[in-house]
């Protein structure tokens, strides 16, 4: 059996620590902001999270870029060379196109070494729903499964992500079109937070909404008690938009719950998912049915 390597993108939220300990190398997504082009990595050795937000608070507009064929092709053959397959876990093609450029670019690398094999699989998941997902796929991968049957057990558990988050601010997600102006003027004033998901095809979607912050936050945890099944092993990621007080506090309440402390980890959402929820945005995810 080949060895392979399991790869994902910047879009999958974890803490850096916890990436090194997977051993997971990661593909770059790029964003600009006031006429700089980053390249976002999770170590945030090209820019870094809290001065991203900063920037957003005071006016400045980002735009993300999905990552081209060639990037792919570039990053894939390395591996290949040594010998090894990979398996590509992507962000949500309901969500950007780079799932697709990910394919063109392994097909890029297969015509030069058509012995190797290179999967790429959409997750349909994103930021910290992403970042569980990647998480479990390693464990599975350290027990010893094989490139085909960890594929397959990834297309099954898929839907199975479980993506809960709220949003701060509304303006990022009218620019983005998930809500109409006068929503996000009416909904502003009367504090009112959007409570988002992602769907079976990966795209976001508007839940409910909430008045308020701690009402938005008791949301999250009730449909974390509704859907994570038994809390004492549940597994689940925290992710904030440079909002870490509100983390801790959701983790709390998810302790409260019947959660572990140990089962909870907290990790920053990066530029290119804040791009498109803004500041103060707050998310919880977790893996079921494993």
């Amino acid at each position: 059996m080949r060895d392979y390597v399991v790869i994902s993108d910047s879009t999958a939220d974890l803490p850096i620590a916890v990436v090194k300990e997977l051993e997971v190398p990661i593909v770059p997504f790029s964003y600009s902001i006031e006429e700089q082009v980053y390249e976002y990595y999770l170590d945030e050795r090209d820019g870094d999270i809290g001065s991203f937000y900063e920037r957003l608070r005071k006016g400045a507009m980002p735009v993300t870029s999905q990552i081209n064929p060639a990037m792919y092709q570039d990053f894939f053959e390395p591996y290949v060379k040594e010998g090894k397959d990979v398996l590509y876990i992507s962000f949500s093609s309901g969500l950007s196109g780079s799932y697709q450029s990910s394919m063109l670019g392994a097909d890029m690398v297969l015509d030069k070494y058509p012995e190797a094999k290179i999967v790429c699989v959409d997750s349909r998941s994103a930021a910290v729903g992403q970042g569980a997902f990647l998480y479990e796929i390693v464990r599975k991968k350290r027990e010893g499964l094989d490139l085909d049957a960890l594929t397959e057990w990834v297309k099954q558990i898929r839907g199975h992500v479980h993506h809960w988050f709220m949003v701060e601010d509304l303006f990022h997600l009218k620019r983005g079109g998930r809500v109409s102006t006068v929503e996000a003027m009416v909904g502003s004033a009367l504090k009112i937070k959007p409570i988002l998901s992602v769907d079976e095809e990966g795209k976001l979607v508007i839940r409910s909404k909430a008045r308020g912050t701690n009402k938005a936050m008791e949301y999250l945890i009730a449909k974390t008690v509704e859907e994570g099944g038994d809390l004492s092993t549940l597994r689940a990621v925290i992710g904030h938009a440079d909002c870490i007080e509100k983390a801790e506090k959701l983790k709390q309440m998810a302790v409260d719950a019947g959660m572990q402390a140990d089962n909870l980890m907290i990790a920053p959402i990066g530029p290119i998912i804040g791009t498109h929820v803004g500041s103060g945005m707050l998310a919880i995810a977790f893996v079921t049915n494993m």
